[in-house]
């Protein structure tokens, strides 16, 4: 199969969807590997990396796109790049295709078979291909780094001629990959962390890190079947915010992790939560792009209301574009891989990762979640 890997289109995008070592894995499968010429500069990956492990370099995206049947990418296509993929061909990476309805309508008008990377379920045997948990955990570790570079004072506790400075207090909210990630970085810091998460389940791993565990009462199914949160009742929102209230007063650093698959963030953080922080305090919002947390973020910057700083980056990953590379490279691959076991193999659909994963195939919408966002748009249209 003829693979092509473009150079990413998104404005301060670093990271490149296939590294120079996983080129070789594909190669030993008889795969020809396509990149775009300059598409791994970002990353520090060299076009002459690239040819040394059997990649061909196309001087243009046009080029590369007219040469190839299987595209791998980070970022969904733009309505450009669709245009430039060939009839009936392939994609992989990121779609978010329920807020993408234009793109996905135009892929499907196309026959262009599109993969998700978001929807992979997250199970044992998907682990090297959870592109999502992957970034999070980037996310996780720079979301510390970024709160610590923003606040007035030290993370870890120290004795000094002056006397001795008490540590950093830190908040966690939400203990998946990226929570825990951030958990464990605040600790190597020196900070005294604690977190709160609705599931029960996680006390576990959170003390294991040595966080306090907040606690509220349980929650039953705050999980989808694939193993992401669920999107909450106002009402429950309401109790989850009076628990969050009374203990970001007491803390100097909330980072904030809650994500609902497919879904607008919850507000955890209001307004006048912020005015209570004491003066100083940061939050660190990476849900940002998905509605934020707090009700204050904004998207892809860092804002100082009422004495708190406020960041709601973008792309967090992308600061840290060599590993971040590397993960997905390795996750992309790997679900290539299970896509296409054999050089000659096509899709089965039979197949629980192949079938949840897929959100365009034959001129059709084979994704459930997509094809109701897309009922529900005709339907308000009417």
């Amino acid at each position: 199969m003829r693979i092509g890997v473009p150079k990413e289109v998104l404005e301060g995008e670093r990271r490149v969807a296939v590294v120079p070592r996983m080129v070789e894995q594909l190669r030993e499968d008889s795969h020809e590997v396509h990149i775009e010429r300059d598409a791994g500069k970002g990353s520090f990956f060299l076009n002459s990396e690239y040819e040394k492990a059997g990649a061909l370099l196309a001087p243009h995206a046009k080029d590369l796109y007219t040469d190839v049947e299987m595209i791998l990418k980070i970022h969904p296509p733009t309505k450009c790049e669709v245009e430039m993929m060939n009839p009936r061909s392939t994609y992989i990476g990121f779609l978010f295709a329920a807020s993408r309805r234009e793109i996905i309508r135009y892929m499907k008008e196309k026959s262009i078979t599109s993969f998700a990377m978001e929807c992979i379920p997250r199970l044992a045997r998907t682990q090297s291909m959870d592109a999502l948990s992957s970034m999070a955990s980037i996310a996780g570790y720079r979301a510390v780094l970024m709160a610590a570079n923003h606040l007035g004072k030290f993370f870890p506790l120290l004795m000094t001629a002056a006397g001795t400075i008490p540590p950093a207090k830190v908040l966690i909210l939400g203990a998946g990959v990226a929570g825990l990630q951030a958990i464990a970085t605040a600790r190597r810091l020196g900070a005294h962390v604690e977190a709160f998460d609705t599931r029960p389940a996680v006390r576990e791993q959170v003390e294991s890190l040595g966080a306090h565990f907040v606690e509220m009462e349980p929650v039953k199914d705050a999980e989808t079947a694939s193993g992401y949160a669920k999107e909450m009742t106002e009402e429950f929102l309401k109790k989850e915010r009076e628990v969050i209230g009374n203990r970001i007063t007491l803390n100097d650093v909330v980072i904030t992790t809650a994500q609902v698959f497919g879904g607008k963030a919850p507000i955890l953080i209001t307004e006048e939560m912020v005015k209570t922080m004491k003066r100083g305090s940061v939050i660190v919002d990476l849900a940002a792009e998905q509605g934020g947390n707090c009700e204050l973020s904004e998207v892809g910057k860092t804002i100082v209301k009422y004495d708190i700083v406020i960041c709601g980056e973008a792309n967090l990953q992308s600061t840290l574009p060599v590993d971040a590379s590397s993960m997905y490279s390795k996750n992309i691959v790997t679900f290539f891989r299970h896509l296409h076991p054999t050089k000659d193999s096509s899709f089965d659909f039979e197949d629980e990762i192949t079938k949840s994963t897929c959100i365009t195939h034959d001129g059709k919408i084979k994704n459930e979640v997509v094809e109701k966002a897309f009922e529900k748009e005709l339907n308000a249209h009417d």
